[in-house]
């Protein structure tokens, strides 16, 4: 690659990739293994003035949760063509600021699957047994040895809320449990064995003996559950939520708790949550009876993590050597093949019309052949590629690309 090429496409050992947060080592194994030899690793978070001082130079950022990535810091991130969220949600990042900047987001909405799901089914049995209560007996040297109150999960109805990836696999395990299955969903769902879709929520509460969130973070799902939901519950019913910490208000279901209406409840994320492990934590539920509380550890086993790790930094090396925006959560999606033995140019920019246009008219008037060309748009962006022979004025059309007005990023693969 000559010097003038080498300005407009960087080499993969030049691409500076940022992981922060201790990402699992199969995140930084993928990378290394496809040529991308410049990765800054650091175990922990960076406070605000660090984090702009690292991101200055990066062009590939990978964060977990306890990163916020603000419009502001986004300011100084004029290198950054791609952000990872190590994570399920993209709670962290500023989408809408991340997209008008012309950074596409990843993330892996279904890597942790299969831990959140197995942590719901065995905080069921033990909310039903009183695990929790005769555990913290034991330890103070009571023996609570009783069978009162105490139930077994089978023959007893699971009403599931959200009946999505997770929701789904809740549904096969406490089926195999001999549970009965019952889910609500705003989305018409195929029912997986012997499930059955319910019309309402207010359905699925009065019928159900535990109750387990599992919806994303909108204004539909936002304190969906306060007093009025759960006094439609059954007496002695549970509810679990290892979605997120807005769906449930906590006051009002430890309210409940207090007056005996439900008799348990398992809560792995919170409104508030501490940004590190030495913060001090407080909830309104600590220290009620049958309550189980958990540091936000639904998708935090090895497995979960190392999957997240693997499939997000796959995305994110796809889009960097590719185009590929596919699994982007805000940006629009297009599959792009391989650009073997083509120069392939990407072009961010804001919607509006003569865009396109101005595009072609740069390879037309120097009567240059597109090989082929992909377009998507969405109401804020259009993101085009073009492909066309190696080595054919490379400079000049990329700086060409660069000032067409409403441009917002451009690339050159090579």
């Amino acid at each position: 690659m000559n010097e003038f090429n080498k300005k407009y496409s960087l080499p993969k050992n030049k691409i500076r990739v940022l992981l922060l947060e201790c990402i699992h080592e199969n995140g930084l194994k993928y990378f290394h293994e496809n040529d991308y030899t410049n990765v800054e690793y650091i175990k922990g978070s960076l406070d605000k003035k660090e984090l702009i001082e690292k991101i200055r130079d990066a062009h590939i950022l990978g964060i977990r949760s306890r990163t916020n990535i603000t419009r502001d810091i986004l300011n100084y991130a004029k290198k950054l063509i791609a952000i990872g969220c190590y994570s399920i949600g993209t709670n962290q990042v500023d989408l809408q600021a991340a997209k008008l900047s012309g950074i596409p987001v990843f993330n892996a909405p279904f890597s942790n699957t299969r831990s959140v799901a197995e942590l719901v089914i065995s905080e069921c049995v033990f909310l039903m047994r009183r695990i929790p209560e005769k555990n913290e007996a034991a330890h103070k040297g009571l023996w609570l040895k009783e069978s009162r109150h105490s139930f077994e999960v089978r023959g007893k109805n699971i009403g599931i809320v959200g009946y999505g990836h997770i929701g789904s696999q809740v549904s096969i395990l406490a089926e195999s449990m001999g549970m009965n299955v019952y889910y609500y969903d705003i989305e018409k769902k195929l029912a997986l064995g012997n499930a059955k879709s319910v019309e309402s929520l207010d359905d699925l509460l009065r019928i159900s003996d535990i109750v387990t969130l599992h919806v994303p973070e909108t204004e539909l799902t936002r304190n969906m559950i306060s007093t009025a939901e759960l006094k439609k519950m059954k007496q002695g019913s549970y509810i679990i939520n290892a979605s997120r910490g807005s769906v449930v208000v906590l006051e009002d279901l430890a309210k409940e708790i207090k007056s005996k209406h439900l008799a348990g409840a398992a809560i792995d994320v919170f409104p508030s949550e501490p940004a590190t492990n030495d913060e001090y934590f407080l909830s309104v539920l600590q220290n009620l009876p049958n309550v189980i509380l958990t540091p936000h550890i639904g998708g935090s086993t090895s497995e979960a993590q190392a999957n997240i790790a693997l499939e997000v930094s796959e995305k994110l090396v796809k889009y960097s050597n590719v185009g590929t925006t596919i699994g982007a959560t805000n940006f629009v999606e297009l599959a792009l093949p391989s650009n073997v033995d083509k120069q392939r140019f990407l072009h961010i920019h804001e919607n509006k019309p003569g865009i396109l246009n101005d595009i072609n008219k740069i390879f037309s008037s120097r009567k240059i052949n597109i090989g082929s060309q992909y377009l998507q748009t969405d109401s804020h962006i259009g993101y085009v590629i073009v492909d066309i022979d190696r080595k054919i004025y490379i400079k000049e059309i990329a700086a060409e690309l660069k000032a067409i007005p409403g441009t917002i990023k451009t690339r050159v693969l090579l």
